[in-house]
């Protein structure tokens, strides 16, 4: 990236944030319920970083998603580190891929441990497949689009309507289908 010096920086002391050093089996089994917990926050951020294209203005978005991270697993421990400690361990230790498919009962442990004392239930398999319209309230207003290019109309006419195409000559190319 090639800056100039009219590029304003910011200074490392507002970069500096408290990171979560965890280890992918801890991580992959926190996954749902932080995906579901800090969901707002973490879309926010991402439509500001689509949205903008400049990582600096979304600087304090990336600091409360960091945030809510923290205090989820900050409310894991407190409420249900044996269970989660199992878990995370049965990914790690089971298969050579962190495969789920070894650890369900240790799963249905903590589902329940999650849901009775923080209330987090584990989304159902397909919520963050599902298409969805994040209303943001703060997020920076569109830019005008840029002068010098211009908008252009789709030059590519419709297809002609296709002629009948007569039979094959020699028969289909698929005679084998037909069996």
């Amino acid at each position: 990236m090639v800056l100039t010096a009219e590029v304003d920086l910011p200074q490392f002391s507002t970069l500096t944030v408290p990171e979560v050093n965890l280890s992918t089996s801890t991580l992959m089994s926190a996954a749902p319920y932080l995906g579901k917990h800090c969901e707002s926050i973490n879309n926010e951020f991402m439509l500001c970083r689509q949205e903008t294209n400049d990582p600096r203005s979304c600087l304090e978005l990336g600091k409360r998603v960091t945030a809510c991270t923290l205090q989820l697993f900050k409310n894991m421990k407190k409420a249900c580190l044996h269970e989660f400690k199992q878990y995370a361990n049965c990914i790690d230790k089971s298969s050579g891929d962190y495969g789920f498919r070894h650890c369900r009962k240790t799963q249905a442990v903590l589902d329940c441990c999650m849901k009775d004392k923080l209330g987090l239930e584990r989304p159902h398999v397909g919520h963050f497949c599902r298409g969805r319209v994040h209303k943001s309230s703060c997020a920076p207003p569109r830019p005008p689009p840029c002068p010098c290019q211009p908008i252009v109309p789709d030059p590519t006419p419709s297809l002609p309507d296709s002629k009948p195409r007569y039979p094959p000559r020699l028969g289909s190319r698929f005679y084998f289908m037909t069996e």
